[in-house]
């Protein structure tokens, strides 16, 4: 069996991957909070974590690994959209305008994940299906001494009650004092203890508990649903590194006392952040756009995964239009290769090797470069399968073609032999700058319209002047319909 290495957070080193049961893989991935699109930094942490799963599937059997990962629908945004909604003359109640909300984001966020080739968890859970077991583990907690209540509808975590508060972030609970924003507030024993549960108004979200009615913190949603889907240990714990404090540290703090009896999480990964061309993405540089801001402009889905590949988890991202063009350039030859190709009967021993490297992606590309080279195009087609690219669910953007600006090139020369059609808009500029010439002379111009009209349905742009034509893809290029033109 593969030998997998992960470099666990907890330990600070890389170590080898032994589960509890290999019948029974288990992995819990913390999900968004449903407020909005999803950003493209939000998508690293899925690509990241699908890849492990299709390595842990390769080597366990898919049957072997369970794959959690949650959505947030309880959020102070997620209601302020619902109740902008309402006053704005919307039909239903808040709660149900709060629910359209989490459904329309949800649905959102699934499909630009699947579109980035990532497949669905086995589990999704939404954390208002499981406000009881939120309850029952904050009535576990208080009558174990590690929480309290404040009298006002609060519930607190006792941070000083768990020894190991910190080992996770590796800094003690006075370090963290300083370093962090920590909210101080009258009703903490402590400035570090957080909220289990906190009250609700009666025109938002809320639900009964014993302590009046309210909603869960944010900490304690992870806890409980992980218990409930995975049990008291498991065996991966994942999440950007910007989860790891505070949120994995009250993770493990919640569940270590509420479950002494188990482990919690035995190995936990953190992927690092995403930048734009050198800087953090943020609106305040007009460098922030959503994985559907790229879609919608006609990158790929493929593409934008194929740029994620090419940096290990554990270093930070940068996204750049220069990478951008190389990934495509690198799939359309690739797509060429393994045309009509039936893929090996499992991936070259390298290339997982690479991935079980503590998802060493990087080199499995380079590995994959090599395999394109060697012209291995079946052996390529299946190691690229397990990063999640050249499936045909990613296809159909365009693979069969490649567009040519200037000189028409041989396929044969550049791309090695394939079965595809090559199309060179500047030969169609040419036949539409004729086309108007003749119909200009015969004042006939239906043939002129005509061929507009196909370009512009293919998605081409036209520009036409006293000088001649220029034609160039646009958003939504289908170079499939240029086939008879």
């Amino acid at each position: 069996m593969t030998e997998i290495k992960l470099y666990n957070t907890m330990a600070r080193e890389k170590q080898v991957f032994s589960p509890i049961d290999p019948k029974n893989v288990r992995m819990y991935v913390c999900g968004p909070t449903v407020y909005d699109r999803a950003h493209l930094g939000n998508a690293r942490p899925v690509v990241v974590f699908d890849v492990l799963y299709r390595l842990l599937r390769h080597v366990y059997g898919p049957d072997h690994v369970t794959y959690v990962r949650n959505f947030t629908d309880v959020d102070d945004k997620i209601n302020a959209t619902a109740l902008a909604r309402k006053e704005a003359g919307a039909e239903g109640t808040l709660e149900e305008l709060v629910h359209e909300r989490s459904n329309e984001t949800i649905d959102w966020y699934l499909n630009d994940m699947r579109a980035l080739g990532a497949m669905d968890p086995n589990e999704m859970p939404r954390a208002t299906e499981f406000i009881q077991p939120m309850i029952d583990m904050i009535e576990d907690l208080i009558a174990k001494g590690h929480a309290y209540p404040d009298g006002a509808g609060h519930v607190l975590f006792s941070v000083k009650s768990y020894d190991d508060y910190g080992r996770l972030s590796g800094r003690s609970v006075d370090d963290m004092i300083a370093g962090a924003r920590v909210e101080v507030a009258d009703n903490k024993r402590d400035p570090m203890d957080f909220v289990l549960w906190k009250p609700s108004t009666d025109d938002l979200p809320g639900w009964d508990s014993p302590w009046g009615r309210g909603r869960p913190g944010w900490h304690i949603e992870c806890s409980a649903m992980s218990h409930d889907l995975l049990g008291a240990s498991f065996d991966i714990h994942g999440g950007g590194n910007d989860l790891q404090f505070p949120h994995h540290e009250n993770e493990i703090a919640q569940s270590c006392c509420a479950h002494p009896e188990g482990q919690f999480a035995r190995y936990w990964l953190h992927n690092e952040m995403l930048q734009v061309e050198g800087k953090k993405m943020s609106k305040s540089l007009g460098n922030f756009f959503t994985v559907h801001d790229l879609l919608e402009q006609g990158v790929p889905g493929e593409v934008i995964r194929f740029v994620f590949l090419g940096t290990h988890y554990r270093k930070p991202m940068d996204w750049t239009e220069k990478k951008r063009a190389e990934a495509e350039a690198t799939l359309r030859k690739w797509r060429v290769l393994t045309d009509g190709v039936e893929p090996a009967s499992s991936p070259s021993p390298a290339v997982v090797a690479a991935v079980a490297d503590d998802l060493n992606t990087a080199g499995a590309l380079a590995e994959l470069h090599k395999l394109a080279k060697q012209n291995e195009g079946s052996l390529l087609l299946a190691s690229a399968k397990l990063l999640g690219i050249m499936s045909d669910e990613l296809g159909g953007w365009d693979w069969r073609t490649q567009v040519i600006y200037g000189t028409t090139h041989s396929s044969e020369s550049k791309f090695g032999s394939g079965s595809f059609h090559q199309f060179s808009l500047s030969e169609l500029a040419d036949k539409l700058h004729s086309t108007r010439m003749t119909a200009m002379e015969t004042k006939d111009f239906s043939a002129v319209d005509a061929l507009k009209a196909a370009l512009t349905e293919a998605g081409v742009q036209i520009r036409m002047s006293k000088e001649g034509v220029e034609l160039e893809p646009g958003a939504g290029f289908d170079a499939s319909k240029l086939e008879g033109l």
